[in-house]
């Protein structure tokens, strides 16, 4: 009789505990699996807390509703699978603003991310530069090739459509700057539409006819409740041995699988497993790879990560304008990135008393000296900059919250993309049930983590054999 697999899945963040989910249903009945978390927490970004005696999130906020094809995301198809489809709500307000000049201006529609398909739709925010998006008569990325984002931009459009529109909002999702940014990892779809198309615009429209929508169908998604509220039902339905505060200090192939070394220096636990899905940020995979796969792990490591606050406060009836919130380009010399205004946004938590939860993000790659300010100090800092950009001054808030997050979101330099896929190549080919997964390797948001750990674990089961199920 065949032995039950041992499957171990390190990395309790949500990408992780996919990957146990998936394992649980398609793996043979009697698999074990354990989840091995350095920290006290699972879940990773995930993280619902609690703020004037109301649940709110101090990581992650929501999910994209669908896929890049148009079909269900990965975030939602875990839900259902889950039992929490019916607890998915969604945004009352959905319209953005953009910080110009020191005042608000509605972010406008028809862009790719920022990226305009009409030039004379953005021009309230930001001058194109004139006739330079002309046909050369090629493709404007050769087939092989990753460019910047803000490369790509800057030479189609000018400047101040990349400072003022693109920047601040891939900034609101990387907490990075376009002129760094890949082009193939983060924006793929435009990728793909540029190496057809002649012209930005052509491709950026090309991009969105890809991926049609249905008029009025909601983009993001989340859980009333709290987003923890999938962390817990992924454990509950993965029927994982979780082991907090288990930091895994080395993996060592044997003749079997892999042996882990699990806790401190000075009593370490060894434990055999027949595979590993490996679920951790780069700098943490680098370290575990570099023994059995070094070449693999400078690959991995070479991926950087910018660290970034989320100060939240609890205000008194202040004056919101009717809006989900706003970004801010880095020239426009303000501490904060973007902030939302969670009470207006989301329907369910507005509360009858008037109180209102509003979030800003602070931190942007290569300026993690002001995160070295007192908790206290980035707070104030946030509320001054608000009322600023509001026009006027914010009730003091009655609770607030700081949430630091180290090294939490990945800087895809060009050629990102094909240097992962050679590393996860030479892996597969050298240690095929060593398995890496989420932690910003194939993108940022739930729905890319979840899809990343589904896959992992779909690849971890046919190295051991194939499914019983």
């Amino acid at each position: 009789m065949r032995k039950p697999w041992r499957v171990a899945v390190v990395g309790g963040g949500i990408a992780g505990l996919a990957a146990a989910v998936r394992l649980r249903d398609r793996a043979p009945a009697g698999t074990e699996i354990t989840v091995y978390e350095q920290s006290g927490a699972l879940g990773g970004k995930l993280r619902t807390g609690e703020l004037a005696g109301q649940p709110v999130e101090f990581g992650a906020e929501s999910f994209l509703m669908r896929d890049p094809t148009g079909a269900e995301s990965a975030a939602v198809a875990l839900a259902r699978r889950l039992g929490l489809a019916e607890k998915i709500v969604h945004p009352t307000v959905g319209q953005a603003a953009l910080v110009i000049d020191g005042g608000l201006r509605p972010i406008p529609g028809g862009t790719l991310v920022g990226v305009p398909g009409d030039l004379d739709r953005v021009a309230t925010v930001a001058r194109p530069a004139a006739d330079a998006d002309a046909d050369g008569g090629r493709p404007l990325v050769g087939p092989d090739a990753d460019v910047s984002v803000g490369a790509l931009v800057r030479s189609r459009f000018g400047n101040e459509v990349v400072e003022r529109l693109v920047d601040p909002m891939l900034g609101g999702v990387y907490a990075g700057r376009a002129d760094d940014l890949s082009l193939v990892t983060t924006m793929p779809a435009l990728a793909r539409a540029a190496r057809v198309e002649h012209t930005l615009t052509g491709a950026v429209r090309a991009a969105q006819a890809a991926a049609p929508r249905a008029p009025g169908a909601p983009v993001f998604g989340t859980l009333a409740g709290g987003l923890s509220t999938l962390v817990e039902a992924a454990v509950t339905a993965s029927g994982a041995t979780v082991r907090r505060n288990a930091a895994v200090r080395e993996l060592t192939p044997t003749d079997a699988g892999w042996r882990l070394t699990v806790g401190p220096t000075r009593a370490p636990e060894l434990i055999d497993v027949d595979a590993v899905v490996l679920a951790v940020p780069a700098r943490p995979a680098a370290r575990l790879l570099a023994g059995p796969a070094p070449t693999v792990a400078a690959g991995v490591g070479a991926l950087d990560y910018a660290s970034v606050a989320l100060v939240t406060m609890a205000l008194p009836q202040p004056r919101l304008p009717e809006l989900s919130g706003f970004l801010v380009p880095s020239t426009e010399g303000l501490l904060i990135k973007a902030a939302t205004f969670f009470t207006t946004k989301w329907g369910h938590l507005r509360r009858p008393d008037g109180l209102a939860l509003v979030r800003a993000s602070v931190g942007r790659y290569g300026e993690e000296a002001h995160l070295q300010r007192p908790d206290a100090d980035l707070a104030a800092t946030v509320h001054r900059e608000l009322s600023a950009v509001l026009g006027t001054p914010l009730p003091a808030p009655v609770d607030g919250h700081v949430q630091r997050w180290g090294g939490a979101l990945p800087q895809y330099a060009p050629g990102h993309a094909d240097r992962l896929a050679a590393a996860r190549t030479a892996l597969r080919a050298t240690h095929p049930t060593l398995v890496l997964a989420g932690a910003g390797y194939d993108g940022v948001g739930i729905p890319v983590c979840v899809r990343s750990g589904e896959t992992a674990a779909e690849e971890i089961i046919t190295a051991l054999g194939g499914s019983a199920r």
